[in-house]
């Protein structure tokens, strides 16, 4: 399993933006699939973002198309989640997954059971 380490959260106005960063470490492969999860108080955990393997397809959940982007720099071994127009309803602990692959390319789901390593977590709140 992987070691990530995730910064970036805090309290933000309705409308404005965040930048989520996730440290990762511990790869025995060079391969990997990684996403953003996010958990409401009194919700289950949920999809936010994921890419594939390889820098392959992303996936975003339909509540945060358009306004949410995930992104990885390979160099750094970090990924990120930049989040622009939040809304009080994006309130949440959110999370970085990874899962490593054999395979050159892994299409990412935005399934919390289909990734092994987790970071801690950091709260995202949105609030005038």
């Amino acid at each position: 399993q992987l070691q990530l380490v995730e910064s970036g959260g805090g309290l933000v106005q309705p409308g404005g933006s965040l930048r989520l960063s996730c440290a990762a470490s511990g790869f025995t492969s060079d391969y990997y699939v990684i996403g953003w999860f996010r958990q409401a108080a009194g919700k289950e955990r949920e999809g936010v973002a994921c890419i594939s393997s390889s820098d392959g397809p992303t996936i975003y959940a339909g509540s945060v198309k358009g306004r949410f982007t995930i992104s990885r720099d390979n160099t750094k071994n970090t990924m990120y989640l930049q989040m622009n127009s939040l809304k009080p309803e994006d309130t949440a602990v959110y999370y970085c997954a990874a899962v490593e692959s054999s395979l050159l390319l892994r299409l990412c789901v935005l399934a919390p059971r289909e990734y092994d390593s987790w970071g801690q977590g950091t709260q995202v709140t949105v609030s005038s």
